[in-house]
């Protein structure tokens, strides 16, 4: 135990002592939140991922102890264990290691080395493998042993040298090598299977069909979807260093002579690397480049995730949601300010009925009926065309209008959860009623649905499931608890993922709240059943209750330090609540003066900042969004166009952005920035209100290109020098951005013809 926690703060460039406690507090139940935000002191301030990295690390120390100790037993067992192996097993520091060292001492099936060694012929392996100077055809020939199978020397032969290929392929300097070899020098090459390669299904894959590049170049993404071809059926994956090479490195390290035994030895060691060491290293590297793209896709998934669920909340207002729609028509449904459905029904605005009169009308009454503050219009079929009869009805200027992300919405509408909160609605009510929720409060709508379906990802569905969840938790919990909970209003969905509960803790603390009524403090929150101080402990800091009479507990002040905000008031001669109302009081403390053994500056400096701005949120400031007008389907799109988009997605290819057309455009990696960028999160993010450059579009593919560069359409490919135009480009293009694109003398089509001879390069 003491080595992990050397060697975690080791790698990971921290004090055994802060990994030491990191992982008592971790044992002793409390959550990545609840140290990253209470337990500062003890960790020296560590943020969630880096205590997470010392989590997930750990775990891997752990197995990686339970399989030394199974291996040792077993070779313990055989009576095989010395002193320096046991050492040796106990100084590896990976699986792979470990592996290479249990491999001789492995129990196997039959091989064609044991069949061998069951023929007598392991001294004559040895006697070869020695290389002196024998005479190889008559020592071969004293092994004929017509009873044993062996009828000749040629079969002698043939039986030694498998068991010398079994020896070099457990050799443990001869895998390192070889490993060394598919890493460092190793390719993966694709063939198209030729009985699928007209189907239609197979020309999604049609990039892979003849394919090689270097394996330590192959990026995750690709990686990815080489795999899904190949499990498809539609491609075979090869994955291999140079064979000379490899041969050669191994007949370096084995063949010590040119005599006859050198030469037997020289075939063994081919025959070994072809039939042994290839196809078991292969399958090694396929399983570290599968966890490794997993892991990367698992990140790129994490990143989107969290910059979509702290997307800005409009806040609790009135909405009237529309989920559009032509022929079923668009479904409307009227929300109050806690999100409670207040009315629904259908209008029929669009093609064929077109009744935009009658729709209008409707629209207008509700509105002025239920003092609508905000109209969310859902970003899938007819939207654009339902955000025009919206925007022409001529409502109050006060009332503004937003195109919601639905993706997953319709995940939501059949789910168990939304049955439950209306059982008496149909889906297609459900389905508005969570577009019209995303707006004023993304985070506590999305976590109700399975974060999957989302569609913030790239190959979510082929990547280790299990890791996926366990990933995407950790974010949701991370962004939960930083935005903090009202736990009087909140689902039991929001509530499972506050540091602490879980799903059965937030139905009790729902079912508590519907049987007695709304919690007056957090202290009520102990009356709740199964809720023991350990899991208050975790949950009360996170909790808010606005309308309590203690006003700490609006606030993400822990209840352990409302003892300090005392004394904070009592030294100054004032209420907590004037403390909390006037910067004079806060800015006369001298936090010196209150550290203990308990709570150090770190805590008080964050109580203080808390006690400025008490429960606020970390979210960004809700700003209104508006597509280019007039440009509703991809038809609709010019090359040269510069239009205002959102991230819908990103990738490490590049991100998607979603104009305003029901198709996602792509501004690929080259054109994210006029800088070379490796990692797309570096400057873009889901969410982001963006101006893209039209560069290329198919309408028949439903293809887009876009880009977010000062000079697209340089037809040099190299960026300029920086446009101030430009600006951050994380933020938005600026107006000169479509004077550039639009002024240019050259031919558009000649352009793009230097595009794609870019690309291909």
């Amino acid at each position: 135990m003491e080595k992990n926690i050397h060697l975690l703060a080791t790698e990971l460039s921290l004090k055994p002592s802060q990994v030491q406690c990191v992982v008592d507090l971790l044992a002793d139940g409390s959550t990545i939140p609840f140290i990253a935000r209470y337990r500062k002191e003890l960790t020296g301030s560590l943020d969630e991922v880096v205590l997470a990295s010392i989590r997930d690390r750990h775990e891997q120390l752990v197995v990686l102890d339970k399989r030394k100790e199974a291996i040792l037993k077993s070779i313990e067992k055989q009576g095989r264990l010395t002193p320096e192996l046991k050492k040796a097993i106990g100084a590896v520091l990976t699986l792979a290691d470990l592996e290479d060292i249990y491999l001789p001492y492995k129990p196997k099936r039959k091989t064609r080395a044991t069949m061998a060694k069951e023929k007598g012929l392991e001294p004559l392996a040895l006697s070869i493998f020695e290389q002196d100077n024998i005479d190889l055809e008559k020592v071969a020939a004293s092994f004929i042993n017509i009873g044993k199978g062996v009828t000749t020397r040629e079969e002698a032969l043939d039986g030694a040298r498998d068991i010398i290929a079994e020896w070099v392929s457990e050799n443990q300097e001869a895998r390192k090598a070889i490993r060394e070899l598919f890493w460092k020098d190793g390719t993966i090459a694709s063939k198209v299977v030729k009985s699928k390669a007209e189907t239609e299904e197979a020309q999604k894959f049609k990039d892979y069909f003849e394919w090689k590049e270097p394996l330590k170049k192959t990026p995750s993404h690709r990686m990815l979807a080489m795999r899904r071809a190949e499990n498809e059926g539609f491609i075979s994956l090869d994955i291999s260093p140079n064979e000379d090479m490899a041969v050669q490195t191994l007949e370096h390290q084995f063949v010590k002579s040119s005599r006859p035994a050198g030469e037997q030895v020289k075939l063994a060691v081919k025959d070994s690397y072809k039939r042994l060491l290839k196809p078991s290293l292969e399958s090694e590297v396929r399983t570290a480049t599968k966890i490794k793209a997993d892991e990367e896709a698992i990140k790129v998934f994490s990143s989107n995730l969290k910059e979509l669920l702290l997307t800005s909340p409009l806040g609790q207002k009135r909405v009237l949601a529309l989920d559009p729609g032509f022929r079923t028509g668009t479904k409307l449904v009227c929300l109050g300010e806690q999100g409670e459905l207040l009315f629904n029904t259908i209008i029929y605005p669009n093609e064929p009925q077109r009744e935009t009169a009658k729709s209008a009308k409707i629209v207008a009454g509700l509105c002025d009926k239920f003092k609508i503050d905000a109209i969310a219009i859902g970003n899938g079929t007819a939207s654009r065309e339902t955000e025009a009869f919206v925007t022409a009805i001529g409502l109050p200027k006060e009332i503004i209008v937003v195109m919601v992300n639905e993706s997953g919405a319709s995940i939501y509408s059949a789910s168990d959860v939304a049955r439950e909160e209306f059982p008496d609605q149909d889906i297609t009510v459900r389905g508005a009623v969570s577009i019209g929720r995303r707006l004023t409060d993304p985070l506590a709508e999305l976590v109700k649905i399975d974060a999957k379906s989302i569609g913030v990802g790239q190959y979510q569905h082929d990547v280790d499931q299990p890791k996926l969840k366990a990933g995407l938790d950790d974010v949701v919990m991370n962004c939960v608890n930083s935005v903090g909970v009202e736990v009087n209003t909140a689902s039991k969905e929001l509530l499972s993922y506050v540091s602490g509960l879980g799903p059965q803790l937030a139905k009790s603390i729902v079912d508590y709240r519907n049987q007695h009524g709304a919690f007056r403090d957090r202290n009520a929150l102990r009356k709740v059943s199964g809720l023991g101080d350990k899991a208050f402990e975790q949950c009360a800091g996170f909790l808010r209750i606005r309308d309590s009479k203690n006003p700490l507990d609006r606030s993400a002040v822990h209840p352990e330090s409302y003892s300090v905000v005392e004394k904070f008031a009592e030294d100054l001669g004032c209420s907590i609540a004037d403390l909390m109302a006037n910067a004079q009081y806060r800015t006369a403390l001298d936090l010196r003066k209150y550290v203990s053994d308990k709570v150090g500056l770190p805590t008080l400096t964050d109580i203080v900042a808390e006690l400025e701005k008490p429960g606020r949120d970390p979210r960004e400031k809700f700003e209104v969004f508006s597509f280019e007008e007039g440009i509703y389907e991809i038809k609709d799109l010019k090359v040269g166009m510069v239009l205002p988009g959102i991230v819908t997605n990103v990738t490490n290819f590049g991100a998607f952005v979603d104009i305003g057309v029901h198709q996602d455009g792509l501004v690929h990696i080259s054109h994210l920035s006029d800088k070379f960028i490796k990692d797309p999160h570096q400057v873009i993010a889901v969410q982001q209100k963006v101006r893209v450059a039209v560069m290329e579009v198919d309408v028949a593919r439903k293809r887009i290109a876009l880009s977010m560069k000062s000079d697209p359409f340089d037809g040099g490919g190299k960026p300029k020098e920086k446009d101030e135009s430009v600006g951050n480009q994380k933020t938005t293009q600026k107006e000169k951005f479509r004077g550039k694109i639009l002024m240019k003398k050259e031919s558009m089509e000649d352009a793009l013809v230097l595009l794609k001879e870019k690309f291909k390069k």
